[in-house]
C-alpha cells in the first residue's frame, strides 16, 4: 500500500531535521518556509541537534534577503526572537559559499550530546586549553550555576553507548536557552 501524499509529507517534517548533516533551502513556497521555519524553530528550542541551515538564493536574487529582513523588522524588533537566533541561520546567492558554510560547520565540531545536565561537544581535534579559559569568558551567558567548560573524557553514559568514546571533548553545564549563541560557540571551536 502506497503511503498517502499526508503520510510522505508528515513522514519528511518529523526526519529531515533528524536525519541531515545540514538544510540547504532554494526559494520556494509556502513548504519550503514551513520546513525553514521547522528547523529553525527545533534547533532554537534545542529540539533538533545544531547544523547549517543555508538559504540559497539565485544570483543576485532577494527571496531570502527579502525573508530576512521581514525576521528582523518583525521578530527581532518587537523581541520575539533573540538577536543571536540570527546566527542559526546564513543567507547567499553563491552554491560554492554554501559548500564552504555547510563544510566549515564540521571543520572541528563532530557532534553534541547531553548528559544528564552537562552538554557534551565532540570535536575531531582537541581545543587548546588556553583556548577553553577563553571559551569560559567568551561565551560566559551559555553557562549554568557558576560552571566552567573544560576538557572531559567520555563520560560513563557515552562510554556505555559507545558513543564517539575516541574523540577529544569539552563539556558545560548548558543554560538551554541561548541556541543562537551555541551555534557561535561552535564556529568558535571550528576556528582550532
Amino acid at each position: 500500500m502506497d503511503p498517502s501524499p499526508a503520510t510522505s509529507f508528515y513522514t519528511k517534517y518529523l526526519t529531515l531535521p533528524r536525519q541531515a548533516d545540514a538544510i540547504a533551502l532554494f526559494p520556494g513556497g509556502f513548504g519550503t518556509l514551513d520546513e525553514g521555519y521547522e528547523a529553525l524553530t527545533l534547533m532554537q528550542t534545542g529540539k533538533s541537534r545544531m547544523m547549517p541551515l543555508v538559504l540559497i538564493d539565485k544570483p543576485g536574487g532577494t527571496y531570502w534577503k527579502t525573508w530576512d529582513k521581514t525576521v528582523r523588522e518583525h521578530l527581532l524588533r518587537n523581541r520575539l526572537i533573540s538577536p543571536d537566533d540570527l546566527y542559526l541561520y546564513q543567507i547567499t546567492d553563491d552554491t560554492a559559499r554554501a559548500t564552504y558554510i555547510i563544510s566549515r560547520f564540521y571543520r572541528n565540531f563532530h557532534s553534541s550530546r547531553f548528559v544528564k545536565d552537562l552538554l557534551v561537544i565532540r570535536m575531531q581535534r582537541p581545543v587548546p586549553e588556553a583556548a577553553v579559559e577563553n571559551l569560559n569568558t567568551d561565551f560566559k551567558s551559555l553557562l549554568m550555576n557558576g560552571g566552567k567548560f573544560r576538557i572531559i573524557s567520555a563520560t560513563e553514559d557515552e562510554i556505555e553507548d559507545n558513543d564517539y568514546v575516541e574523540l577529544p571533548r569539552i563539556g558545560f553545564e548548558f543554560n538551554r536557552r541561548d541556541y543562537g549563541q551555541l551555534r557561535l560557540l561552535i564556529d568558535t571551536l571550528n576556528s582550532f
